[in-house]
């Protein structure tokens, strides 16, 4: 069904998305300050980001599969309030573990992009169509430099509470413009829900992060540690022959064939991984204590402002790789884009001795993640016939968000090791350790996706359709 205003439907769909990325990355500048209001150690806390990003990861193909049908506005609004009550949650005064609950409740708002996607495509034409879903994309990185200094800053006025208020006011603004914008989807067959599919993805992915998360704490050598990542790998394995199988999968990754598929989706997985090595360790140094390690001793305020060059360069980011697409071709987006965010891995590894290195190192990592987030709904949406674009974006999102959270809790598992006993913020090895790190996440990405992103041969070509 039509909109009765494009404009307004453009303007609410950018405004759920924005808010879905702000609520998403809002507990990365706040992990310092939520460890000092729980008393709880810096990798406990960072799991108030780490469990959004992996209820997002699983919330997405299930949020994607409930709106593919008839019921798309009420899935929106029904995330909508979900993530609300989550941002209400995380507010009271009730400890870490009712905080991160209610970060994994705002963590289904992440599913919310790929139906905001498919309306986008469905609802409007031409190019206004094409100009949303690309806005869309670049939401995911806009957002975070526009949540990072607004938390700190009502943090630093009124406590971290105060922060997540502030998130619960924004996302129910989104619910009431969603409530009064959104048309209702054209008919469709109402498709049964994978619950088998979702259990075993969430088994298995939050097997992984609480290995990767643990690894520190219970040693490398520990049976624990080590039988906990075998029964995640094989949940996940299990998730993929099921998915393979079943009629109506909870993710259809068949829709993964051919290369452009190939290319969209292992570079999402990677640029997210890359991505959040940086988001969740630069609010980390920011914060230190300069007496104790390699810290610059700011407050929330600045450590969030750390950020916002990022947001900056990303939406020039999305508009460079349009340029670049039209005069060199859309294979070459990825590569070089995976090569600027690497470049900024380079500049964190070998300038951390003033405040503005942190400044430039965000503002080249947002030229390259944008310009990757801006290629990626174009490659997706052409790999898929339209029915199959809600479905084909959730897996696309599904990646990007796995990304997100393995780099979340790396992060946190490096930076615990760094960290000197007795001492409270990691040494500037631990730091250098993460960059080493994104430069090979970075030339592994230039590499695949140059190498999956040439032109198939036609029999190819026909033969993934």
């Amino acid at each position: 069904m039509a909109p009765r205003s494009p404009r307004a439907l453009v303007a609410t769909l950018v405004f759920v998305g924005t808010v879905v990325a702000v609520i998403s990355s809002l507990g990365a500048p706040l992990v310092p300050a939520v460890a000092a209001a729980t008393g709880a150690a810096l990798p406990d806390a960072q799991w108030s980001l780490t469990v959004t990003l992996l209820v997002g990861a699983v919330a997405t193909p299930v949020v994607g599969r409930l709106g593919d049908g008839p019921h798309r506005r009420r899935v929106v609004l029904a995330v909508l309030a979900v993530v609300t009550l989550g941002g209400v949650l995380a507010a009271l005064p009730l400890g870490l573990g009712w905080l991160v609950a209610g970060r994994a409740l705002q963590g289904v708002g992440l599913g919310l992009t790929p139906l905001a996607i498919a309306t986008a495509r469905e609802a409007l034409a031409g190019e206004r169509s094409r100009a949303t879903i690309a806005a869309l994309s670049v939401t995911v990185v806009t957002g975070v430099g526009l949540g990072y200094p607004l938390a700190g800053l009502v943090a630093e006025a009124g406590g971290v509470g105060a922060a997540f208020w502030a998130g619960a006011a924004v996302s129910a603004a989104a619910l009431a413009a969603a409530a009064a914008v959104l048309p209702a989807p054209a008919a469709a067959p109402r498709r049964r829900l994978d619950v088998v599919g979702a259990v075993l993805l969430g088994a298995g992915l939050g097997g992984l992060l609480l290995a990767l998360g643990e690894a520190e704490t219970w040693g490398p050598a520990s049976p624990r540690l080590w039988a906990l990542a075998a029964a995640a790998l094989a949940a996940l394995a299990l998730w993929v022959a099921w998915e393979l199988r079943t009629p109506e999968p909870l993710v259809d990754l068949r829709l993964a064939r051919g290369r452009v598929a190939l290319t969209a989706h292992s570079a999402a997985l990677l640029v997210g991984l890359s991505n959040y090595l940086l988001l969740a360790a630069v609010p980390v140094i920011a914060q230190a204590p300069p007496a104790e390690g390699a810290g610059f001793g700011t407050s929330i305020v600045v450590a969030g402002l750390a950020l916002l060059p990022f947001s900056a360069a990303s939406v020039v980011g999305g508009r460079l790789a349009r340029v670049v697409a039209d005069r060199a071709g859309q294979a070459r987006v990825l590569p070089l884009a995976a090569l600027a965010q690497g470049a900024a891995f380079v500049l964190f590894a070998l300038l951390r001795t003033d405040l503005w290195h942190l400044f430039a190192v965000m503002a080249v990592a947002g030229l390259g993640v944008g310009a990757a987030f801006a290629a990626l709904p174009a490659l997706v949406v052409a790999a898929v016939p339209p029915a199959e674009t809600g479905s084909a974006t959730s897996l696309n999102q599904v990646l990007r968000y796995v990304g997100f959270s393995v780099g979340s809790a790396l992060t946190a598992t490096v930076l615990a090791a760094a960290t000197p006993a007795g001492g409270g913020s990691p040494a500037a090895g631990g730091y250098t350790v993460l960059a080493v790190a994104g430069v090979g996440v970075c030339l592994l990405t230039a590499v695949v996706t140059l190498l999956t992103g040439r032109p198939a041969p036609a029999g190819e070509a026909v033969a993934a359709r």
